[in-house]
C-alpha cells in the first residue's frame, strides 16, 4: 500500500455523508435536543477515521455532519494554532531559534510594549513561551504578540500559500481597538547574548481581509452597556472554517500524507514542541508556575472531557486547540489512547446563545456546549474501541516527555 497523499476538495465540491448522523442518532439521550434543532445550534462536525497498514502508514476516511463553509461561525481561539505554526515558519526562514528573546515595541497609541515576561523561566518573552502559553491555557496576549510578529498580511497570505484560502485573520483578541488599528502591527526585535539578531519595523497592512458583505447574526448585542436591538455584524471578525481547521490538524500530525504545498516549513523539534504542549496538562508544567494552581487537567480540553475538573487519565491525550466566544464553542483535536492503540481526529463547533444576544455574557456553554462536546468525543471514542483495527498503530511519534 502506498502513502495516501490527501488534498481536500474545494468547498463547492464538498458533500455531507450520513455516517455521523446515523451514529449520533443511536444515542438519543445524548444528542436529540441538539440534533432536532439544527438552525439553533449550528452544529458542524468533521471526524477522520485512521487505519494503519503493516508499515504503520495511515489511511484516512473522513465523515462530516452539517459542514457548510458558507455558514459563518466565530472561530475564537482556534486561530491561535495557525499563528504558532506561521510564527515558527517565519523564525525558520530567518534562522532564529524560537527560544530567542523577542521584544515588542510600540509605534501607535493603542499598541503596548513587552520587554519582560515574569512567567517564563528566564523572565524574558519569546515565541516559544508565547506558543506554550497559547497551547496550555489559550492566552490571548500571547496570540496578539505572535500576530504582531507575523503581521496581518503575512498571516493571511501565508495561510493562502498553503491552501487555506477561506480563512480571514483580521484582528487581535480581547482588545477593542477597531479594524483599522488591527492593520498596524508593532515593531519587534530579537536579541541574543546582548546583540540584536533581527529587527522588524512597525508595519501596516494595505490589503483588506474583512468579508466583502455583512454577516448578521443574532437579534441584538450589548455595546457600552446598552442593548442594541439589531443583528451583530461579523464581517470584520476573524474566520477559520471547519474544513480548514481539520486540514491544518492533519498537516501537523501527518505532514507526509498531505500534498507538498500544504506542508509547513517546520523542524522535527517544532513538531515535538507542538505534540508536547498541545497535549500537556497545565499541572505538568513548571513555567508559568501559576498554571499548576490556576488550571485543572481538562482546561481547554472540550472533546471527551468538557469542563470536568477531576484528574484525567494520562494514557488518553487530546492534542488540540479549542475556543469559545460569542456563544460559539469549538474544539479541533487529534485524540490518542496510548494503552488501547486508538487514534482519531475530530473538529467540531456548536452555537450556545439561547437569547440571540451577543456580548451579554449569557451563553449556554455549561448546559449545552460542554455536554455536547463530551458526548461527541465519547461516542466517537466508543465507536473506535468497538470497530475492527487490522493493525495496531505505532503512536510512539506522538509520545513525549512532559516537563516544564
Amino acid at each position: 500500500m502506498s502513502l495516501q497523499l490527501f488534498a481536500y476538495p474545494s468547498p463547492a465540491q464538498s458533500q455531507t455523508d450520513h455516517f455521523l448522523e446515523r451514529l449520533l442518532k443511536k444515542y438519543p439521550e445524548r444528542f436529540t435536543n441538539v440534533l432536532s434543532q439544527p438552525e439553533k445550534y449550528k452544529v458542524q462536525v468533521l471526524y477522520t477515521r485512521i487505519d494503519r497498514n503493516r508499515k504503520n502508514e495511515p489511511h484516512f476516511t473522513t465523515h462530516s455532519y452539517g459542514v457548510n463553509s458558507t455558514d459563518y461561525f466565530y472561530p475564537a481561539s482556534t486561530v491561535k494554532l495557525p499563528a504558532i505554526i506561521l510564527a515558527f515558519e517565519k523564525l525558520n526562514r530567518l534562522g532564529i531559534d524560537k527560544y530567542t528573546p523577542m521584544f515588542t515595541g510600540t509605534a501607535r497609541p493603542e499598541q503596548t510594549a513587552v520587554t519582560r515576561d515574569t512567567t517564563s523561566e528566564d523572565g524574558l518573552p519569546s515565541v516559544a513561551h508565547y506558543a506554550k502559553k497559547i497551547l496550555l491555557a489559550s492566552d490571548n496576549d500571547a496570540f496578539n504578540r505572535l500576530y504582531e510578529f507575523i503581521g496581518q498580511e503575512e498571516f493571511n497570505e501565508g495561510l493562502k500559500k498553503h491552501g487555506y484560502t477561506q480563512a480571514r485573520i483580521t484582528h487581535r483578541l480581547d482588545l477593542n481597538i477597531g479594524t483599522e488599528n488591527n492593520r498596524y502591527t508593532n515593531p519587534v526585535k530579537f536579541v541574543k547574548d546582548g546583540k540584536v539578531v533581527y529587527e522588524q519595523p512597525a508595519a501596516y497592512c494595505s490589503k483588506v481581509y474583512t468579508a466583502h458583505a455583512p454577516i448578521p447574526l443574532g437579534k441584538g448585542f450589548v455595546k457600552n452597556g446598552k442593548l442594541v436591538e439589531e443583528p451583530f455584524d461579523f464581517a470584520e471578525k476573524n474566520y477559520f472554517p471547519l474544513e480548514e481547521q481539520h486540514r491544518l490538524l492533519r498537516s501537523i500530525f501527518f505532514p507526509e500524507q498531505v500534498v507538498p504545498a500544504e506542508r509547513f516549513n517546520l523542524t522535527p523539534e517544532d513538531y515535538r514542541f507542538l505534540y508536547q504542549y498541545m497535549s500537556q496538562f497545565p499541572v505538568e508544567t513548571s513555567f508559568p508556575a501559576n498554571y499548576t494552581d490556576d488550571y485543572y487537567d481538562g482546561y481547554v480540553k472540550f472533546l471527551l472531557f468538557g469542563s470536568t475538573k477531576t484528574r484525567l487519565p494520562r494514557h488518553i491525550r487530546l492534542f488540540n486547540k479549542s475556543g469559545d466566544a460569542y456563544g460559539f464553542l469549538l474544539d479541533n483535536a487529534y485524540i490518542a489512547d496510548f494503552e488501547k492503540g486508538i487514534e482519531l481526529m475530530v473538529t467540531a463547533v456548536i452555537y450556545c446563545n439561547e437569547d440571540g444576544i451577543f456580548n451579554d455574557d449569557k451563553y449556554e456553554y455549561e448546559t449545552v456546549g460542554f455536554p455536547f462536546m463530551v458526548n461527541l468525543g465519547k461516542t466517537l471514542f466508543e465507536y473506535e474501541l468497538s470497530r475492527k483495527h487490522t493493525n495496531r498503530p505505532d503512536l510512539s511519534r506522538f509520545e513525549v516527555e512532559y516537563d516544564k
